[in-house]
């Protein structure tokens, strides 16, 4: 599962939105776009691509919509949709019927700003972030009892939005206060229990951009190296958070926005998809924690930037839409190949799935010792607090993450790196079978050999036309209330992570 926060939440009254955005299953997606008519105006439209062949259903209301209303597709074929009135906003459900829409007013929040949160695991339930006078309130809009509620009060501006789990039960927000941003953990099952999650140091602005919960990656965006970086980690994982220095493209702003499934990955094998955007346009940006390069691909014509995921696979796809393809996906096909000297999740020994075997904890001493040349911008961790999160955040799984201090990679010139003030990893893992499978930890590998070629596109879909007087296409739904089994008891908060170790 990839979950995204940032800029691909819907938003009202808030930054701009992706353009279009995905159900948690990937089944469906939901966008506002213009009717081809002088007038221009607004309507939701939205995307079959769980199918053989994508296609798009409009779902025009009595009346235009306002740009600003947001979209949340579910895993059952219906959208909510949220709009601004007067001083509310009101919650309804969207689903076609026939040669028409089909509208159900859901109920209504009162609140000058609303920002709609990613989709939740599952697919049936929706989540908002309010804010108040004294904090940031969170509603679940959809998928409760009687309609909007809220169900949980965290103290201080919340902004951002991911799920950390498979159950839409813990929800890292990224919280201001005293005018110090950092990521915390709101447990959704326990009243809104707050949790830090992330903190690299006590003087810097920690924010969470991006998660997966299968392998346990996290990307993160922290300004501890004296500026703003992007940055990794893994859930649970006593290394440091470290800062590539090949996620820096200059004249480019770069955004994360899907995270390869790491159900049978380590997650330094996981790929992450960028969205690039620069003088020339947005590009694509593919990158993994073992290779220190970003390989960089032109996006398809069309692309409906900052949205698309990948295929179990290994593919990218990523929506488009064109005058000749309304509705289209774009396949991106990526060798993803295992870099050599790592192995898989479960090791020769049998270990459990999330473990790194001996050959990968081998390979990190052999190729992974840094330099002890210091990069400009490094920055030490503190000591206390600092570069820790606090023992709440913890599962009683692992231990305590005692690593401190900022590691930035400078790419190919090892000579250049910060030694980590982390002890290395001792010759082996531990032998014993925990209940729960450990987070594996990332495994400061070399730079691996990167493929010059471009991607090649292929398009996986085409238009489908309605005759006039036709009655639209209804597809069935499918079943969102799959879930895959947590490998996390009720109750675990899935982290404890570092901050000080975000950084190459």
């Amino acid at each position: 599962m990839t979950i995204c926060a940032g800029a691909d939440a819907a938003t009202v009254d808030g930054p701009p939105r992706a353009a279009l955005t995905l159900a948690a299953d990937g089944s469906y997606a939901a966008r506002l776009t213009r009717h081809d008519d002088a007038a221009g105006s607004w309507y939701p439209e939205r995307w079959t691509i769980g199918g053989p062949e994508p296609y798009a259903v409009p779902l025009p209301g009595s009346q235009p919509e306002e740009p600003d209303s947001a979209l949340l597709p579910l895993a059952d074929g219906r959208v909510v949709i949220v709009r601004r009135v007067a001083d509310r906003f009101t919650v309804s459900l969207l689903s076609p019927t026939g040669p028409g829409t089909q509208e159900v007013l859901v109920g209504a929040v009162a609140a000058t700003a609303l920002t709609l949160l990613p989709p939740a695991p599952g697919g049936l339930h929706g989540y908002a972030l309010v804010p108040t006078a004294d904090g940031t309130d969170v509603w679940r809009v959809h998928g409760g009892a009687g309609g909007p509620e809220r169900v949980a009060a965290v103290p201080g501006a919340c902004t951002g939005g991911v799920w950390l789990d498979d159950e839409g039960r813990l929800l890292a927000v990224d919280r201001e206060l005293a005018s110090r941003t950092k990521s915390v953990v709101v447990d959704l099952a326990r009243g809104g229990e707050v949790s830090p999650l992330l903190q690299i140091t006590a003087e810097s602005d920690d924010r969470l951009v991006l998660a997966d919960p299968d392998s346990g990656l996290l990307l993160v965006r922290s300004n501890a190296p004296g500026h703003d970086r992007l940055g990794w980690g893994v859930l649970g994982s006593d290394r440091p958070v470290r800062f590539p220095e090949c996620l820096r493209v200059p004249d480019s702003a770069v955004t994360p926005f899907a995270v390869q499934p790491g159900r049978t990955l380590p997650p330094q094998e996981c790929a992450v998809a960028f969205q690039l955007d620069g003088p020339a346009g947005p590009r694509l940006g593919v990158w993994r924690p073992s290779e220190r390069q970003l390989r960089q691909f032109p996006a398809p014509e069309g692309w409906l930037a900052g949205s698309g995921r990948w295929a179990p696979g290994g593919a990218l796809l990523l929506p488009y839409a064109t005058t000749a393809v309304p509705c289209g996906v774009a396949r991106m096909a990526i060798p993803l190949g295992p870099v050599a000297g790592v192995v898989g999740r479960a090791d020769a020994q049998g270990g459990a799935p999330g473990a790194v075997g001996r050959a990968a904890v081998a390979a990190e001493g052999a190729e992974g010792a840094e330099g002890t040349a210091g990069a400009e911008g490094a920055v030490p961790g503190g000591d206390g607090a600092d570069g820790k999160v606090s023992d709440g955040a913890v599962p009683p799984d692992r231990g305590p993450m005692d690593g401190e201090g900022i590691v930035l990679d400078a790419g190919e010139k090892d000579a250049d790196l910060t030694a980590s003030p982390h002890p290395e990893f001792a010759g082996t893992e531990p032998l014993d079978d925990p209940p729960h499978p450990r987070m594996c930890r990332p495994v400061p590998l070399q730079q691996a050999p990167l493929a010059t070629q471009e991607s090649r596109w292929s398009a996986v879909s085409g238009p489908v036309s309605i005759p006039p007087g036709a009655v639209q296409p209804v597809d069935p739904a499918t079943d969102g209330t799959a879930r895959v089994a947590s490998r996390r008891e009720p109750g675990e908060v899935p982290t404890r992570t570092a901050a000080s170790d975000l950084t190459e």
